[in-house]
């Protein structure tokens, strides 16, 4: 029997019903990487290793923890010798969410059901670069194989969404919009800042030299995101992201960075370290959640979705930093405690009923109750909105089945689980969309485990609503995603 089979992950009879109500959903994947240009362009590609192993860290992590040199990763190693090395790190990948998610790369692209080892590849490689050179394998038609309806790219307010727009001109069979993504807005510590405010102003048409200038420029792009679809937003909080703090306070705080303050060693608890003419720690949480919680009541207004990515620490070989850049392979999991900050800022919002449909991530799973609590204590709404506040899905360090399986735990054990938006890939591959078959089948199977051990009565008739609602109509009308 092959590996990847009808029973994959599905465990009993209820389980295996529901998946066949859900299989062939059209997939919406609301937070993705993809590169809006290599969409357009509808490229295709020369070798499974270029599409396979170019830019995806999570491969090179584990590539690097099987001892492959750096050569053979991200260097100038032939393509066939890097395959070579994935090969054989795979076989090793046992309990690792990439061996799952190769073989069904495998079967659902290439319908190649040999499992991956060193003894498998060289016959691998010919069949999936004998698929890959045919023209149903370019970027649109992976998409359009995997059913996908739409996607939601992630782009900066100074972005010209120039290939969006070519997208929506060019008529293609799935929509994709771009995501509001302000981080290097949020980011004032780090270098570069003021170079990016005049580039986003340059972008806005607005000179930004204080908060309102800032706020201005920000409303400006947001509308046009809209104009191009745009209908979420998203956010990477790292450290300290909310202290109380008046206009006037972070007026001064981003005139004093843009005349070209630095930030000293401190904490939010400690900033006796700061110098005389010095931002801080504090300073910056100030200045984070003055933003956000305008940006938050402006998407409310909008009707827009908030994102919050919470927990990452990046960048943390500064030794492999300064030599292949960010988005490596080098980030990890942040074990900072935020539960207040969060609740401070989410009731800064909620207090005038300005806060946004919102989905909180975190890194780390230790989060992962704490976060499903905090989003109940904001569901409150008079327009009907079913999981306003949502404990999103497992993210990055939490995406495997485990993890899955831990979210949608902790997502019922205090909250409804039937109210949820369902996953996405978070990806930077456009061969990662199996995924979701991945989520739609641990979803299944975890339902129906409660039902066949007497925790649920089997009422099919809910149930396959239910699951199809989180695998797709859920996210439809929670973003307001057109149908047609």
């Amino acid at each position: 029997m092959a590996f990847i089979n009808e029973d994959f992950i599905l465990y009993n009879d209820t389980a295996r019903e529901l998946y066949e109500a859900v299989k062939d959903l059209p997939i919406v994947d609301y937070h993705n990487h993809l590169d809006p240009k290599a969409i357009y362009e509808n490229c295709g590609y020369n070798n499974i290793s270029e599409v396979w192993l170019s830019g995806d860290h999570y491969k090179w992590r584990a590539m690097r923890a099987n001892g492959v040199p750096e050569e053979k990763i991200t260097g100038s190693a032939e393509p066939y010798e890097k395959f070579l090395a994935w090969a054989d790190t795979v076989q090793n990948c046992i309990g690792n969410p990439l061996y799952h998610w190769t073989h069904l790369e495998l079967k659902r692209y290439f319908d190649i059901e040999e499992t991956m080892s060193k003894d498998t590849a060289p016959a691998i490689w010919e069949k999936a670069n004998a698929v890959l050179s045919t023209p149903d394998f370019t970027v649109q038609r992976l998409l359009e194989r995997q059913n996908v309806k739409v996607l939601c790219t992630t782009d900066d307010p100074a972005d010209s969404l120039e290939w969006h727009k070519k997208i929506k001109e060019a008529g293609i069979s799935f929509s994709v919009y771009p995501s509001f993504r302000p981080g290097n807005v949020l980011d004032i510590e780090k270098p570069g800042f003021a170079e990016y405010m005049k580039r986003l102003g340059e972008a806005a048409d607005v000179e930004i030299f204080d908060i309102d200038s800032l706020m201005e420029a920000l409303l400006k792009r947001l509308d046009f995101f809209m104009e191009m679809g745009c209908r979420v937003t998203d956010h990477s909080l790292e450290t300290g992201f909310y202290e109380p703090a008046t206009k006037d306070e972070v007026n001064d705080i981003l005139k004093r960075r843009l005349e070209g303050a630095g930030f000293s060693e401190g904490s939010l608890k400690n900033d006796s370290q700061q110098k005389e003419d010095s931002l801080t720690a504090l300073d910056g949480a100030r200045f984070r959640g003055y933003v956000l919680r305008e940006l938050g009541r402006a998407y409310a207004k909008r009707g827009l979705v908030m994102q919050l990515h919470i927990g990452a620490i990046r960048n943390n070989s500064t030794r492999m930093f300064e030599k292949l850049g960010v988005d490596s392979g080098f980030d990890s999991l942040n074990d900072f405690n935020y539960a207040p900050q969060l609740s401070a800022l989410l009731d800064s919002m909620d207090l005038t009923d300005e806060l946004p449909k919102t989905i909180l991530y975190c890194l780390n799973p230790k989060d992962m109750r704490m976060l499903a609590a905090m989003a109940g204590n904001y569901q409150g709404n008079d327009r009907g909105i079913r999981g306003k506040v949502q404990l999103g899905a497992a993210w990055w360090f939490c995406d495997h089945l485990r993890g899955m399986e831990d979210q949608l735990d902790a997502l019922a054990d205090v909250g409804l689980i039937s109210t949820f938006v369902g996953m996405l890939t978070d990806s930077r591959s456009f061969l990662s969309f199996p995924r979701h078959e991945y989520f739609r089948r641990i979803l299944c199977n975890k339902i129906g485990t409660w039902v066949e051990a007497g925790q649920y009565p089997k009422d099919m008739d809910y149930l396959v609503k239910m699951v199809r609602g989180i695998c797709y109509n859920n996210a439809m009308e929670y973003f307001g995603f057109p149908e047609d």
